[in-house]
């Protein structure tokens, strides 16, 4: 199984969350977990704005911050292309989603379609779950 996962999956990894432990069992069971490249900059806008806002220490920023530029390289990552931001445009405007979830949407329907296979849409926003249904991504069931 392939996993992609949206910023909101990622975050899950790494911070102690309402579904963390799913996300860590989806991981360890996918045989590829992928995200967009801008997941990286999501993700430690995400740490940054945690510490900030003293919802984690200083320090477990620190820490989480160390392990996700470790495990970065084990992502498979796509990259931005025109034909993707075109998609990701279209499903913005099809989907009323705001651009940087477009863009994950696009990705990860961009990827089913180059492996041929099912691809698993890991992701905790429910209006961005719902437009991925009705693209017919399989979407991670949070409830599991």
């Amino acid at each position: 199984m392939i996993v992609y996962l949206d910023a909101s999956a990622l975050i899950k990894l790494y911070v102690a969350e309402e579904h963390s432990a799913l996300m860590r069992r989806t991981v360890l069971q996918a045989e590829t977990a992928a995200t967009h490249a801008i997941s990286y900059l999501e993700t430690r806008a995400a740490f940054a704005r945690l510490a900030r806002d003293s919802a984690i220490s200083h320090r477990h920023h620190d820490a989480i911050t160390r392990e996700f530029q470790s495990d970065w390289p084990n992502y498979a990552q796509l990259q931005v292309s025109q034909t993707l931001l075109e998609r990701a445009a279209e499903l913005a405007q099809a989907f009323a989603l705001r651009a940087y979830d477009s863009l994950h949407l696009a990705a990860a329907d961009f990827l089913r379609r180059q492996i041929d296979q099912p691809a698993l849409f890991a992701c905790f926003d429910r209006k961005l779950n719902r437009a991925a249904k009705v693209i017919e991504l399989a979407v991670l069931n949070v409830a599991a």
